[in-house]
């Protein structure tokens, strides 16, 4: 019989902590569209690169805006700056523009659910936009890098990694800290 109590004593403060649990998201439900923070919405709006475009940045291709913020520490030429500060242009005006598409789908995708009007059909519509329009902002971004690494020289890459502080090991691997 002690056991027995013990038992239904122990299973009740299990089931008090659990049920008095707070998620994790808590905080989220207040947001105008939960699945993104006001920072990410912010971010898309105005073109930024979010981390999109760490597979480039971390493996010696710049970006376009940190290479223009370092122009004279990298010695940039006149028509390196002219053309980078292009393809920063054309990166963020695509990227806004890319951007306002997702926001419009995530607040579609907010609003479905707290309407309770979503079904299984609209959900892949709306998820298979939102997944395209996603991989065409990483493509703007890392197309960005892509071309803005064939307008510097070998010298200026390693000076930009260097101002960066990303540090390369002895064969050739990465060792850094990239904050995004």
């Amino acid at each position: 019989m002690k056991k027995l109590i013990i038992g239904i004593v122990a299973n009740t403060l299990a089931f008090a902590v659990f049920a008095n649990t707070e998620s994790p998201y808590i905080e989220q439900k207040s947001r105008d569209i939960k699945a993104l923070s006001s920072q990410e919405v912010e971010g898309y709006l105005n073109g930024r690169g979010l981390g999109y475009a760490k597979a480039a940045e971390l493996n010696q291709y710049p970006g376009p805006r940190h290479v223009l913020d370092m122009a004279r520490e990298l010695a940039l030429t006149e028509e390196q700056i002219t053309r980078s500060q292009a393809i920063f242009d054309a990166m963020k005006t695509n990227a806004i523009a890319l951007g306002k598409q997702l926001v419009e789908k995530e607040f579609e995708l907010d609003r479905q659910f707290a309407t309770e009007s979503i079904d299984a059909a609209t959900l892949g519509l709306l998820l298979s936009d939102i997944g395209t329009i996603q991989s065409q902002i990483r493509y703007v971004h890392l197309r960005a890098h892509l071309e803005q690494k064939a307008l510097l020289s070998s010298h200026q890459i390693q000076q930009y990694d260097q101002l960066r502080g990303y540090k390369t090991s002895h064969n050739g691997e990465h060792t850094h800290s990239h904050k995004d």
